[in-house]
Formats: structure tokens, sequence, C-alpha cells
């Protein structure tokens, strides 16, 4: 499929400084083929076009971030444990007797 061209109005993705987020943004302002003012569609603020890239200092605290957290997770063991062997190879079944109502168990007949 062929890229059509970014005009005027046409709705892109990029970096807010204000929401700080990856936003949906409205194109206001072009020189040539290049888009170089935007205005983000949920705070409506007009900021230059930043290409969706995040601010650098964003970058390094969410890699310092990911790396203290690896620090926190608990090391894997190198060998599994075996399991212990089970007490009695067989299970056992037991069988649960109720009273359900109406007749009890036995013959059927009634005593009074």
């Amino acid at each position: 499929m062929e890229d059509r061209r970014i005009r005027l109005g046409d709705v892109i993705d990029d970096y807010c400084p204000r929401c700080r987020l990856i936003m949906n943004h409205g194109v206001v302002g072009m020189v040539g083929e290049e888009v170089r003012k935007v205005r983000c569609n949920t705070c409506l603020s007009e900021h230059l076009f930043r290409h969706g890239r995040l601010p650098a200092r964003r970058q390094a605290e969410k890699k310092k971030l990911f790396e203290e957290v690896l620090k926190g997770m608990p090391q894997a063991p190198e060998e599994p444990a075996e399991p212990p062997p089970p007490a009695h190879p067989q299970r056992k079944l037991y069988t649960i007797r109720r009273h359900t109502g109406g007749k009890g168990p036995g013959d059927g007949s009634r005593r009074s």
C-alpha cells in the first residue's frame, strides 16, 4: 500500500510534553512536506512535532527503573530440586455416604 502524504488537519501520533504520553495529535503547521507543529487532541496544547520520541531524561529513567526491578527479582535456581517421593504409592479413595432425604438406606420399609 502506498503511503499517503500528510496534510494539515491529519491525525498523527506524537509525544505530548504536557500529557507526558504518546497521544493523537492534529497537524497544524507544515513547511513543504514536513510536519512542524501539532496540537494534542487530549489536552489541546500546541508544540513542535517530536517524531514520537520520548525525551532523553524519560528514556534514562525508564531504563534505570527497569534495572532496579530486575535487581529485586529472585535469582533462578541452577538445578531444579527433585520432588520428594510420595509417602504412599497409591492414593486411598474414600466413598462419601450421606442421607439425601426421603427414604433412608435399607429395604425401604418404614418403622413407626
